[in-house]
């Protein structure tokens, strides 16, 4: 067997592994999931009309549901990949790393099967909180088929780009507390980001910590892609956040898989 054959055939047996722990033990992932749904319900309301009335649309929340679901779908993804590092740090801790490097498979088919089971599930929860936000009156119709393809595309990238990042933190993590700890800022960005309020109705201080961030440039080029609005430069930041986020999340991740065990 080829070694590309052996890699692809691993990787299978590994994405299999994980999508069978995810479905025997969810509770993490619904609790990461309702995260942004709860803020969602939230801010829409509790805080609707007021948030509305405040970026000029006026009195009425759906002008707000339209600006706030973009920056939740990606605190989504975020929050997701969060239950990759306290699994991958599980895997590392837990001794089944240290009985897969005596097996015969592919020395990669590990930390890969966990990326894509990652990118799966964030597409998954993707969908539900897609769901609940058209239930509560979120529309998207003046998009076109193209924007809505390329604004899959980017969710899917941005979820690759931020699951190479969490298995990078929980591979160096000493325990599955340490791991959840560390991937708190893919939760905690999106918060100073432009996801609840536009960048320029912040404190000027304050502006240049939410602007040049990964979060604001996909928040803002998804919003434009969803609602049929420009994107401006916004669209080549947000690509050039996730493939350098995925080349370092990637480097990173292999030299520390790779390290002997002490």
């Amino acid at each position: 067997m080829s070694s590309l054959s052996l890699a692809v055939r691993d990787s299978s047996t590994m994405l299999r592994r994980n999508l069978l722990h995810a479905r025997r033990y969810p509770s993490m992932t619904l609790n990461l999931l309702l995260t942004p749904v709860m803020l969602l319900l939230l801010f829409v309301y509790v805080f609707g009309d007021t948030m509305s009335a405040g970026i000029g649309g006026g009195a009425d929340r759906s002008e707000y549901v339209a600006y706030l679901v973009p920056g939740l779908l990606l605190m989504t993804v975020g929050s997701t990949t969060i239950g990759t590092a306290v699994s991958v740090s599980n895997d590392m801790t837990e001794g089944i790393i240290a009985r897969f490097r005596t097996m015969a498979i592919h020395r990669g088919s590990v930390i890969i099967g966990h990326v894509i089971g990652s990118v799966l599930q964030s597409v998954i929860s993707v969908v539900v909180f897609g769901a609940v936000a058209v239930a509560i009156g979120f529309r998207s119709t003046d998009a076109t088929v193209l924007e809505w393809v390329a604004a899959f595309g980017l969710l899917v990238l941005f979820a690759t780009a931020l699951t190479w990042i969490a298995v990078g933190m929980g591979l160096v993590s000493p325990n599955a507390e340490a791991a959840s700890n560390n991937a708190l800022p893919l939760i905690f960005l999106p918060l100073i980001s432009s996801a609840f309020v536009p960048v320029d109705a912040m404190p000027g201080w304050f502006q240049p910590i939410a602007e040049y961030q990964p979060f604001t440039p996909a928040i803002e080029t998804l919003r434009g892609l969803l609602l049929g609005t420009g994107i401006g430069h916004n669209g080549w930041l947000a690509v050039g956040w996730c493939l350098g986020l995925a080349v370092l999340g990637y480097v990173w991740s292999k030299s520390v898989f790779n390290r002997d065990p002490k």
